[in-house]
């Protein structure tokens, strides 16, 4: 149970955000038992920002995101306790659902790679 990564493409291998930081992300998440897309930021057009490691988003993220170095894009595979659980989320993510998100850390604090 949780979040694993699976590396798309790596980052620059020595800027890694920690708990507090302010990061810039591209992210298409889809659920993981049919592959069917229930968000995706480029979407909307602009990438999400967020704080890390202070539980804004989903537990999957925390964990997941701040393995990442800056630039780099992977898969992250969570399992429903690390995401949304026996509430699923809107009409789009049902109780008890496995997520997968691809994501890409665009920016640490404004830094960008």
């Amino acid at each position: 149970m949780g979040v694993t990564k699976d590396v798309i493409s790596p980052g620059d291998g020595a800027t890694y955000p920690k708990a507090g930081d302010k990061l810039t992300m591209h992210y298409h998440g889809t659920l993981a038992s049919n592959g069917s897309k229930f968000d995706a930021s480029r979407d909307r057009g602009r990438p999400f920002q967020f704080t890390i490691g202070i539980g804004q988003v989903i537990r999957g993220w925390d964990e997941g995101v701040i393995q990442m170095s800056l630039g780099e894009k992977a898969m992250l595979h969570i399992t429903s306790d690390y995401g949304y659980g026996a509430r699923g989320a809107g009409g789009d993510i049902p109780p008890n659902a496995d997520l997968d998100f691809e994501v890409e850390l665009l920016g640490i604090n404004g830094k960008s790679e």
